[in-house]
């Protein structure tokens, strides 16, 4: 099975090491990566938000699985993406689609999330922005 792991952080690192380990892995790309991710995969040159170089490097490595670690990816419709893309969608890409993907990247939308269902948490409250986006405090 190939494998590949985007990010570069602490998180991708462990993922990674661990995904090594497995007798089932042929090959364990990680993009960009670090170091550390080097050490245990191949890291490949290519940032979390290429996507069309993420889907040219998953159909061109054959690539099984993709593990999506950071948010940023995530929260830019990464999922989807796959989904939508006949020569990718049958990839497993683990992380949830975009929609899914505002609990983490969006305190606001996480907030609103929580209180609609009664799940438990702290206040907050809105700060407005000239931006139009305004800033979320608990």
């Amino acid at each position: 099975m190939n494998v590949l792991v985007l990010g570069s952080g602490g998180r991708e690192h462990a993922v990674s090491w661990k995904i090594a380990q497995s007798s089932q892995i042929d090959k364990l790309f990680i993009a960009p990566g670090n170091a550390g991710t080097n050490q245990v995969g191949i890291n490949i040159d290519i940032q979390t938000d290429d996507f069309e170089g993420i889907r040219e490097f998953c159909a061109e490595q054959k690539i099984d699985v993709v593990f999506v670690g950071p948010e940023g990816p995530l929260v830019n419709g990464i999922v989807d993406f796959f989904k939508a893309n006949n020569d990718i969608a049958h990839i497993a890409v683990i992380g949830p689609n975009k929609e899914a993907a505002q609990l983490e990247g969006s305190k606001d939308f996480a907030k609103r999330f929580m209180k609609k269902y009664n799940i438990p948490t702290a206040k907050y409250f809105l700060l407005p922005r000239k931006s139009g986006r305004g800033v979320c405090i608990s």
